[in-house]
C-alpha cells in the first residue's frame, strides 16, 4: 500500500469512528435494519434517498465497511483553512471529487465510480442527484444501474427517514432511520435497451419510497433547490 492510501485510510478511520461517527450516532440515534444485506466484500453499490447533508455518511456509518462517495469537486477547491478543512473532512469520510454538472462532464464520475468497483469497493450514490427540496422522492438518474449492469454488481437500496429538519428540540424524539433492503433484481436489464435501464431505476426508486412512504415525483430535483 502506498504512502498516499495508508494516509487517506488513517483519516478515513479517524473520522469516521472519532470525529463524525460518535456526533452522528448521538445526533441521530439511528435505528438500522438489514446490515446482512450489505456483503463485507466484494463490489456493491449502496443507493440511497436524499433529504439531508448527514445522509452519506449516514450510509457511511451503517455499511461496517469502507464507502466511496462521489462528491463535487468544489468541496476540494477551495482556498484557504476552511478549504483545507472541507479536503480532509470529505476525504475522511471517503468523498472522492468529481466534476458532477452532468453533460459530458458526466463520464469522470462514472469512470470513477466504475473503478470503485473494479477494485472490489463500495459505492455509495444518491440516484435523485441532490437533496428534495420538499421531503418528496424526486425521479432517479439512470447512471446508478447503467454502472451496475455494465460492472454486474448488485445494487443494495437503504431507505433513509429522519435526517431532514433535525433540530435541538426534536432530536430527543425523532431518531434517524435506515432500512437495508435486498438487492434488487436488475436480470432483466440490458444496457442495450434504454427502456430497461429506466425500468430498473424506477424499480429501485420505487423499491425505497415502499418502505419511506414518500411520495413519488416523475421529475428531476433542481440542483440546489433544497433549503
Amino acid at each position: 500500500m502506498s504512502l498516499d492510501s495508508l494516509r487517506s485510510a488513517f483519516r478515513y478511520r479517524v473520522a469516521r469512528h472519532l470525529l463524525i461517527g460518535p456526533v452522528l450516532w448521538v445526533w441521530g440515534r439511528p435505528k438500522i435494519t438489514g446490515q446482512q444485506y450489505i456483503p463485507r466484500t466484494g463490489p456493491v453499490i449502496l443507493a440511497a434517498n436524499h433529504l439531508a447533508i448527514s445522509d452519506s455518511f449516514y450510509v457511511v456509518q451503517c455499511a461496517r465497511r469502507p464507502v466511496m462517495f462521489l462528491a463535487k469537486s468544489d468541496y476540494f477547491t477551495q482556498p484557504g483553512w476552511r478549504g483545507r478543512f472541507k479536503r480532509v473532512f470529505f476525504s475522511g469520510m471517503g468523498q472522492i471529487p468529481v466534476d458532477r454538472s452532468g453533460g459530458a462532464a458526466a463520464s469522470p464520475a462514472i469512470d470513477a465510480a466504475t473503478a470503485i468497483l473494479r477494485g472490489g469497493g463500495a459505492w455509495g450514490i444518491h440516484p435523485e442527484g441532490t437533496r428534495s427540496p420538499d421531503g418528496r422522492m424526486y425521479k432517479g438518474h439512470t447512471g446508478v444501474i447503467r454502472v451496475a449492469v455494465a460492472t454486474g454488481t448488485p445494487v443494495v437500496p437503504i431507505a433513509l427517514q429522519g435526517t431532514a429538519g433535525r433540530t435541538h428540540k426534536n432530536v430527543l424524539h425523532n431518531r434517524v432511520t435506515l432500512d437495508i433492503l435486498p438487492p434488487l433484481d436488475l436480470s432483466d436489464v440490458s444496457l442495450d435497451d434504454d427502456a430497461s435501464i429506466r425500468r430498473g431505476t424506477d424499480r429501485l426508486m420505487d423499491a425505497i419510497a415502499a418502505r419511506t412512504g414518500q411520495e413519488q415525483v416523475q421529475v428531476y430535483a433542481k440542483p440546489g433547490s433544497a433549503k
